[in-house]
């Protein structure tokens, strides 16, 4: 019922910056949180940025200052700029929304997105 979309990911070297794009598609009528989430080979799934409905942004330290989160909540799409980056940010990216209420009445919960790769070289 709810698809995400994730895109702008790739190849970029160290102090580059990259722009992810998590686009939601469906009969969608509000969304609540929007996050970004990124796991690197062999380790497990972190948080790296959350947006509330209210606009309430969260960083996870290792991001705090180099990355900033959005969202358009008319195209139902969340953002991540991010800048500065490090061979340690490569990952794959994920994003996840929160509850989100269809215009059916019904809501949907934790819906991911396929993941982006993002790749830093040194």
């Amino acid at each position: 019922q709810v698809q995400l979309v994730e895109s702008g990911g790739g190849l970029v070297q160290a102090g580059g910056s990259l722009r992810l794009s998590c686009a939601a598609s469906g009969s969608i009528r509000s969304i609540d949180g929007m996050s970004w989430y990124r796991q690197a080979p062999g380790k497990q799934r972190e948080m790296v940025a959350t947006i509330t409905s209210g606009g309430t942004t969260t960083y996870a330290d290792s991001v705090k200052g180099r990355c900033t989160i959005s969202r358009d909540n008319a195209k139902n799409t969340v953002y991540l700029q991010m800048n500065s980056l490090k061979p340690e940010d490569t990952a794959v990216y994920y994003c996840n929304f929160g509850r989100v209420k269809l215009y059916s009445g019904t809501y949907v919960w934790g819906s991911w997105g396929q993941g982006t790769q993002v790749t830093v070289s040194s």
